[in-house]
């Protein structure tokens, strides 16, 4: 009985350190404040178990902190590292209107939008930047269904928009 109670108390200490709160801080990751809105929409719009995330940007404080065109002002490695900014954005937006990233069961889809130069095509490897960031903090329940797209134009010349949809417990 004793050895069983040793068990499950060690599996429960190594879900804990696999929690994405406790993941990001072994990861030395600071989520930003919650983004507010710049236009006439809400940032988070939960319906059930589904959390739906208006698009996010490299922003703060309302502000870009990096633009230009992928493939022009910027390199591929500079937009997936936007990328990966952008997703952090996201996650507050989520935070702040869950209580906690550990009730997230699932990211279940990520759209995202590269500004992308005349010629650019490598935009599933930039928003690789939020993907794969989104898998080291959840583990296999950041893997998601996804859309990687090139746009022309993106809101104060960011270099990346990303929306997300989560699954969350009750």
């Amino acid at each position: 009985m004793a050895a069983w109670l040793a068990a499950g108390a060690a599996n429960l200490v190594a879900q804990q350190a696999d929690a994405p709160e406790a993941k990001l801080k072994a990861l030395g990751i600071q989520l930003p404040p919650a983004p507010t809105a710049v236009a006439n929409y809400v940032p988070v719009v939960r319906t059930g178990n589904l959390v739906f995330l208006a698009g996010q940007g490299p922003l703060a404080g309302g502000k870009p902190v990096v633009t230009g065109k992928v493939g022009a002002q910027l390199t591929e490695a500079e937009g997936y590292t936007a990328a990966r900014a952008t997703i952090l954005n996201s996650l507050a937006a989520l935070r702040a209107e869950i209580g906690s990233l550990d009730r997230v069961r699932r990211i279940v889809k990520l759209t995202g939008w590269v500004n992308s130069a005349p010629g650019f095509t490598r935009q599933p490897w930039v928003i690789n930047g939020a993907s794969d960031l989104l898998v080291e903090i959840f583990g296999e329940a950041g893997r998601h269904a996804r859309t990687a797209v090139a746009a022309d134009e993106l809101p104060f010349d960011i270099p990346v928009e990303i929306e997300i949809v989560v699954e969350i417990a009750p």
